[in-house]
């Protein structure tokens, strides 16, 4: 256990000299990011000035919605972005240049890449978390609960779409627009959806507990809630890790003779 945790410390720290190396390409990715998030976000802010909520949710609660979710996003994209290259790696046989090393795969896979756009997530993060007014002092046990438990639930969420290709082939298309359908369902109040929609957003696609349940946390504390966000977060995560692990036994090798050094 000790090995994985330096293998995973050298890791996230290679991924971030590398993500920064280029400081212009870097500050540009990060802007663009900002602008994108804000750009987005500026469509419920001129929706609330026309009306004052939606299913009991005002802007401040919209506002933190967003930038939870712009939060873990990032840090998902920072320290795991290789996620979204793993359908391809899978369906083109090129994890046996990381079947060679003695390391964790899924940990290496995963780790394998930092998007220097995540950090422009995390930065939207702060700025619509400030404007939002849940950014204070008795907020940040929940605020960083939330923002590990969401990150590694967009992880999982990578993992468990992307480990379709163990079973149906090249997917990585699909694989990408069901990360993405995770993400659009997080950014709206789960207020407006009922009935079967409503558990698959806390099931198959976990929005519910990447940005309505914390939210809902920070309006009113409830341990119900700060319960159901953790015990979900590690249920999904099992399941995302039991699902790689089954598909793996399917892996046909692409016969790949490099090492990853």
């Amino acid at each position: 256990m000790k090995r994985q945790w330096e293998f995973l410390r050298t890791l996230v720290l290679t991924n971030l000299k590398a993500s920064t190396a280029l400081r212009g390409a870097f500050l540009i990715q990060c802007l663009f990011m900002l602008v994108n998030n804000l750009i987005f976000f500026a469509v419920w802010w001129l929706f609330f000035r026309k009306f004052e909520e939606i299913g009991g949710w005002r802007l401040a609660e919209v506002t933190a919605l967003y930038g939870l979710v712009a939060g873990c996003f990032g840090l998902a994209m920072i320290f795991g972005g290789g996620v979204r290259q793993l359908a391809r790696l899978i369906a083109d046989g090129d994890l046996d240049s990381f079947l060679t090393q003695p390391k964790n795969l899924l940990l290496h896979t995963v780790g394998s890449q930092s998007m220097a756009s995540g950090w422009g997530d995390v930065i939207s993060a702060a700025v619509l978390l400030f404007y939002s007014g849940y950014l204070t002092w008795s907020h940040a046990p929940i605020l960083i609960l939330t923002l590990i438990s969401g990150a590694v639930l967009f992880v999982s969420a990578g993992i468990l779409f992307n480990s379709l290709a163990f079973f149906l082939g090249p997917v990585d298309t699909l694989a990408r627009q069901m990360f993405e359908f995770v993400v659009t369902f997080s950014v709206y109040p789960q207020t407006v959806f009922t009935g079967y929609l409503k558990l698959i957003l806390f099931t198959l696609v976990p929005a519910g507990f990447i940005g309505f349940l914390p939210v809902e946390v920070l309006r009113e504390f409830r341990w119900d809630y700060v319960a159901a966000i953790i015990f979900g977060t590690i249920a999904y995560f099992a399941f995302t890790i039991w699902v790689f692990h089954t598909g793996l036994r399917r892996y046909t090798s692409g016969n790949r003779f490099g090492v990853r050094s």
